[in-house]
């Protein structure tokens, strides 16, 4: 085990699991911001995001990757990638599971994290939601898997092991420079993270009536008088009949997505939103490459 951290410290960590183990909710409770939405569907993250967490002695980036699935357009292949592509990048892999034996997901992911040369944590998620003699067994069936660096419980929503799995990952960083400056807690530019506000939004109000199939794109972006943020943007739906789904009667779900997303877009940027929204068809995007591309997907 790496000796104590005496100079600063810096690297790259990627939190890689299945789709909604808690992963995007354990980096947002790490930064004390919401950098990546969160909802209760599975395979809410698309594409990979970066957070910052600066301390005086260290700086560790953390990448928040898609959920590990069997895909089933080519949009769950690119999501797979992306996650896959994270563990090229980092010093340290946090495999996130919820406290239950392995399943065939976390077996499949398992498989891949034991072609690579880095050292893997085992995070279980939502530890709070069992007796700590429950996690034995638990950690005993995954340690039987793969060799782990650190076995570590957390509970992500309630914030209790994370100052233990931050005191971890750094043990197992390099002596480097500062990265990012100390203010910024994500590289995302803010279009992005107001289009995936929208989107979450948009998984919040529809649930199960459309549940993977919009996309949001920012087409228009101006600064206006007083500080006003004029944001048109597109949500692309696949099928006409989703587009009723995502209007609602007289426009009242659009409304209340509208309203919502503006609020939280608002607090974003510290500036007033004039949010405008359009509904529009592409056609099965999700399983056209061009269509992908269009959309940010790489």
């Amino acid at each position: 085990m790496p000796d104590q951290m005496e100079k600063f410290r810096s690297g790259y960590a990627a939190i890689v699991g299945r789709p909604n183990v808690g992963k995007s909710t354990l980096l947002n409770t790490i930064l004390g911001e919401k950098v990546s939405i969160v909802t209760p569907m599975p395979q809410t993250t698309r594409n990979r995001i970066t957070g910052i967490r600066t301390q005086p002695d260290s700086q560790i980036i953390f990448l928040d990757t898609p959920g590990i699935h069997k895909p089933r357009q080519m949009l769950g292949e690119t999501m797979n990638r992306l996650a896959y592509a994270s563990l090229d990048e980092v010093e340290v892999v946090l495999f996130m599971v919820e406290p239950e034996a392995p399943g065939s997901g976390d077996i499949f992911i398992l498989e891949k994290l034991k072609e690579i040369s880095k050292p893997v944590f085992l995070v279980i998620n939502k530890a709070d939601t069992v007796k700590k003699i429950e996690l034995l067994p638990v950690i005993d069936a995954y340690n039987k898997l793969c060799p782990f660096a650190e076995v570590i419980p957390v509970s992500a929503l309630r914030n209790e092991g994370v100052d233990v799995l931050i005191e971890a990952i750094l043990k197992y960083l390099p002596e480097g420079p500062q990265f990012y400056p100390g203010d910024i807690v994500t590289d995302q530019m803010e279009r992005f993270m107001a289009s995936e506000i929208i989107r979450e939004k948009i998984m919040e109000n529809t649930r199960e009536e459309v549940p993977h199939s919009a996309a949001v794109e920012i087409e228009e972006w101006t600064e206006r008088e007083e500080g006003l943020v004029f944001i048109r943007a597109n949500i692309y739906i696949e099928r006409d009949g989703q587009k009723g789904i995502i209007i609602g009667k007289n426009g009242s779900r659009l409304k209340s997505i509208g309203t919502r997303a503006r609020h939280d877009i608002e607090g974003l940027l510290g500036t007033k939103v004039f949010l405008e929204l359009w509904v529009k068809i592409k056609k099965d995007w999700r399983g056209d490459e061009r269509a992908l591309r269009e959309l940010g997907f790489k």
